[in-house]
C-alpha cells in the first residue's frame, strides 16, 4: 500500500491487470475513463504514439453548472468526447474502465460515446 488507500490499490491493480491486454491505436484508440468523488473524466489515446486525441471532464466550464457526480454529468461527458472524437477522426474505439467497475457513472460515458457514432 503506497497511502492512497487499500480500495485504491485494488483498483490500481485492477486497472493494471486490464491495460495489459487493451492497447489503444491510431486505428482503434483507447478511451480511458477516470472517476472520482466529484467528478468523472474520459480520454481518447492513442498508446503507440503517446497522444490524447479527444477529452471531456466535468471539470470544463460548460459543464460545471450541474451537479458533476451523478449518471446525467457522465452522460454529458461521454456526448461530449464521443462529438470531439469524431471531430477528430475517430470511429472506433477500444474501452478502458480504468479498474472501475462497468455500471453507472462509467457505463453511462460509454453508452452516450455509443449513441455519438463511437464504436466500442
Amino acid at each position: 500500500m503506497d497511502g492512497t488507500g487499500y480500495r485504491e490499490d485494488l483498483r490500481q491493480r485492477r486497472h493494471r491487470r486490464v491495460r495489459k491486454k487493451v492497447f489503444g491505436t491510431p486505428e482503434r484508440p483507447r478511451l480511458a475513463v477516470f472517476r472520482s468523488n466529484r467528478h468523472i473524466s474520459a480520454q481518447v489515446i492513442d498508446d503507440l504514439h503517446g497522444r490524447t486525441l479527444a477529452a471531456a471532464s466535468t471539470l470544463e466550464p460548460e459543464l460545471r453548472g450541474q451537479s458533476t457526480a451523478n449518471v446525467a454529468a457522465a452522460t454529458a461527458v461521454g456526448q461530449l468526447l464521443g462529438s470531439r472524437a469524431r471531430a477528430s477522426g475517430v470511429t472506433r474505439v477500444v474501452f478502458d474502465r480504468g479498474g472501475f467497475l462497468y455500471h453507472g457513472r462509467v457505463a453511462a460515458v460509454a453508452e452516450a460515446a455509443r449513441q455519438t457514432g463511437l464504436e466500442l
